[in-house]
């Protein structure tokens, strides 16, 4: 490839990553007009199924895309995600009912798995004779820019919801999508070698079936169903079946899709837990402070998505900083244990301050300091988990890192969610938070209080999550900057068992 197709490359991959991780948040922020549209009457129940019907799918099929790669190669993979994704925002953007939105939307899940871990073995194919700092780059980049998607997606879905048609919200990604497909399969050379191996189907559907019972569990108990009723121990007796047949399937097959030899590597471990923890509070972040400025606040859909504008300046700042400190000798430890500190703090001044009337500007300050913490994890971690996975096994490992947080960004919504219901359920007139809305006076008074501290409640589950993540990051290794963990390791040094 010629250095100018690297670059429009490169560019194609950005926007890939930016497109995926939009249509993951852009909904947080329309979820009003599209449940006031299709269903104002029983529409707010099904709120988290709209963020997890995207992400669920996503992770269900991120461990095979791995292995797509090896045997159809990563241009015609990549080419394929993306012409789904597109299908699944045509129909997304022509549902008529909340049903068929939640079903258009795990099909776009499917391509926008693709999207975003396709994208980082494009990344590294497409790293030139003289890049040697190409992996480091691409992965620091490419985690700044899905970071920034993360956190103005809200405000775009807003903006477009309340000025537009909240079906704009889907057919925006139309004529961006296209654009994506038409110019990767013109300037998009890769190299194509790939390997005949038999792909592990099964290890796969038993991947997507332990997610989806896992969720299902996570976001009908304690709401639809009682923790103790048979239906939800029927999920959990089903979650643990196909979590033991898919640990059997990975034993025994010989491509598996998530080899367990990863495991061994104490740095992938630590890795893929804390992206998981990370996923599921980032979406904490996001999704409930929004929640909370529309439900007790009264702020408008895009008015609520800028205030999302202060942590993605603190994720960048932050991201920024990484390469300079790391030149300085910090290492991949000390910024996951400084980032994941940083957004504890951040979590229980949210928990400890939020109220009926708190000041909004403190809300920005605090998400400010969240998106800090946050901008010290995303790239970082991805980096971490590429630098100490075996060389034979980079494409598997940077997939499982993308399945961990995919499925950390699913049953955090739903753990969440069902935590905010059940708690004002408990607490709060109307029996549901959909009832708020309609009452008025002292009732709705009482509602909103109700509502505050069952999101401070909330925002504390995500400050004891990220204490979590502190605690398995000082387990870490002490090690070299992460300037010289990121350099590939060489063919004469031993593979990590």
């Amino acid at each position: 490839m010629t250095e100018t197709q690297r670059k429009i490359g490169f560019l194609v991959c950005l926007v890939t990553i930016v497109l995926a991780l939009l249509d993951l948040q852009i909904v947080s922020a329309a979820t009003v007009p599209i449940v006031r549209d299709l269903d104002p009457a029983h529409g707010m129940d099904k709120i988290p199924w709209l963020v997890s019907a995207y992400a669920l799918a996503s992770a269900a099929m991120l461990p095979l895309y791995g292995k797509l790669c090896d045997v159809l190669g990563a241009r015609r993979v990549f080419l394929g995600a993306v012409a789904t994704f597109l299908l699944g925002s045509a129909l997304c953007g022509a549902a008529r009912s909340m049903d068929q939105l939640i079903a258009a939307r795990a099909l776009q899940g499917l391509g926008g798995g693709g999207l975003m871990s396709i994208t980082m073995v494009v990344i590294a194919q497409l790293k030139g004779p003289a890049d040697s700092d190409g992996p480091a780059k691409g992965a620091n980049t490419g985690g700044l820019v899905a970071g920034g998607a993360m956190a103005i997606g809200p405000w775009i879905g807003g903006l477009l919801a309340d000025h537009a048609d909240w079906r704009w919200i889907f057919y925006v990604n139309l004529p961006i999508g296209v654009a994506v497909l038409v110019t990767a399969a013109l300037a998009l050379k890769l190299p194509a070698h790939p390997v005949r191996r038999p792909l592990d189907y099964l290890g796969a559907g038993l991947a997507a079936a332990f997610s989806s019972t896992l969720l299902l569990m996570t976001d009908w108990g304690g709401k639809r169903y009682a923790w103790t009723s048979p239906e939800i121990l029927a999920l959990a007796l089903a979650a643990a079946a196909t979590l033991a047949l898919f640990l059997w399937r990975q034993v025994r097959a010989p491509e598996p899709v998530l080899p367990l030899s990863l495991f061994r590597v104490r740095e992938l471990r630590l890795g893929f837990a804390v992206q998981a923890i990370l996923g599921g509070a980032m979406m904490c972040a996001i999704y409930y402070v929004l929640v909370y400025l529309q439900v007790a606040r009264g702020i408008a859909s895009s008015s609520a998505g800028l205030y999302l504008v202060p942590m993605a300046l603190g994720l960048a700042a932050s991201g920024m900083l990484t390469g300079p400190l790391a030149a300085r000798g910090w290492s991949a430890r000390t910024f996951t244990v400084c980032g994941t500190a940083t957004t504890a703090l951040a979590f229980v001044l949210l928990a400890t301050t939020t109220g009926p009337h708190t000041s909004l500007w403190l809300v920005r300050g605090e998400l400010l300091l969240a998106g800090a913490g946050f901008g010290q994890l995303v790239g970082q971690l991805l980096l971490l988990v590429q630098s100490s996975a075996p060389p034979h096994q980079l494409g598997v490992a940077t997939t499982a890192v993308r399945f961990f947080q995919t499925l950390g960004n699913a049953l955090g919504t739903a753990v969440f969610g069902s935590v905010l219901a059940r708690l004002y359920a408990d607490g709060g007139p109307g029996g549901d938070i959909s009832a708020l809305a309609r009452l008025t006076g002292p009732a709705h008074a009482e509602g909103v209080h109700a509502f505050v501290d069952a999101t401070q409640a909330v925002f504390w589950g995500g400050a004891a999550l990220m204490a979590l993540a502190a605690l398995l990051a000082l387990r870490l290794p002490r090690s070299g900057g992460a300037a010289d963990s990121a350099a590939p390791p060489r063919e004469s040094e031993p593979v990590p068992a």
